[in-house]
């Protein structure tokens, strides 16, 4: 698509038949969000019957053909920085890296170097432009403090087949988070909606007036007595949808000063433990594997990134503490579900 426009043909059937426009097309294998969706009609590049449609809402009938103009990239204007990346894995399609804590995986405000875009450019030349300017090749992300895997497209078409794989959650991934406390059970899971907090915007939150499904499901990988190792998997991808949910159900993930809270290192009686835990400079989540149905082999990948060497050493600190010494906590906070 680098360089000139890309035409798709879609003909609506019996059962389209009443869908808006924009509905239709998000139901498209394009691998477009239905905001660039929307965004596309908006600039006149959709027509039904040779007619373009400038209004999302407009209404299908059964054998419509719908075409999609996609225009090409609009060139990003960042500079290629020589950044350092694990790379597990690359081909001329994707590459699969381990992200490490506290790098921006794309551009934005504030951030315009030391991203993993900027490292990227550097390493591969050009990405796929697919989903507009700031976030070429760029699937999925992590959080700016949360370690671990990601699949980055460096062609168009590998990015539409892994969008399409991810809208219909048929990426699976689990996460390690290390989290307070000492959950009764082995495993669980968390089914609550996720949003925008209704009073603190910049934050999500199980209480949201529109807030999106969110399923979460856990299990316990090791237990130390006042903290646990989860390995976590998700079925939706909400922004911050693992750090709200642990939190919510009163096991934040350690080092989380946005959903978690200090009290729980404080509260620690033994002082070793608690400056292990006060100690983690960034909340203990890491995306440990990551398996998806390669775009154009059609094959099953699956990858695995061992914990970091911040989250690591905590567990083994806390492993060998706990072989020789109870870990208490004060009487007066409940850890557990």
């Amino acid at each position: 698509m680098k360089g000139e426009a890309t035409f798709r043909k879609y003909t609506a059937s019996e059962t389209d038949s009443g869908l808006r426009l924009d509905v239709f097309l998000s139901r498209c294998e394009s691998g477009l969000s239905r905001t660039r969706l929307q965004q596309l009609i908006d600039e006149g590049r959709v027509a039904i019957g040779g007619k373009t449609v400038i209004r999302a809402s407009q209404k299908l009938h059964a054998g419509d053909m719908v075409t999609l103009e996609e225009p090409p990239a609009t060139p990003l204007g960042l500079i290629p920085q020589d950044i350092p990346l694990t790379i597990l894995y690359e081909d001329s399609d994707l590459l699969v890296l381990d992200k490490p804590a506290g790098m921006v995986v794309h551009p934005a405000a504030g951030h315009s170097e030391g991203t993993l875009v900027n490292a990227l450019l550097f390493h591969c030349g050009d990405l796929s432009g697919i989903g507009g300017v700031m976030r070429p090749g760029i699937v999925h992300r992590l959080d700016k403090d949360t370690s671990g895997l990601l699949v980055v497209a460096k062609t168009d078409a590998a990015h539409q087949g892994l969008a399409v794989q991810f809208k219909k959650h048929l990426v699976k991934k689990t996460y390690s988070a290390l989290v307070y406390g000492d959950p009764k059970t082995e495993t669980g899971q968390i089914d609550l909606p996720v949003g925008r907090h209704p009073v603190e915007r910049k934050k999500m939150s199980t209480k949201s007036r529109r807030g999106k499904e969110a399923v979460t499901s856990w299990r316990i990988a090791e237990r130390f007595g006042v903290a646990a190792l989860l390995n976590v998997d998700i079925e939706t991808g909400r922004t911050h949808q693992i750090r709200v949910h642990l939190a919510a159900i009163g096991h934040p993930v350690v080092g989380d000063n946005v959903y978690g809270s200090s009290k729980r290192a404080y509260n620690i009686v033994d002082p070793a433990v608690r400056a292990y835990l006060k100690g983690m400079g960034r909340q203990a989540l890491h995306a440990v594997r990551l398996c998806f149905i390669h775009p154009e082999t059609r094959q099953k990948m699956e990858f695995y990134a061992p914990l970091p060497a911040d989250m690591a050493d905590l567990c083994n600190l806390l492993r060998n503490h706990c072989r020789f010494r109870p870990l208490n906590i004060s009487d007066d906070v409940d850890t557990d579900i």
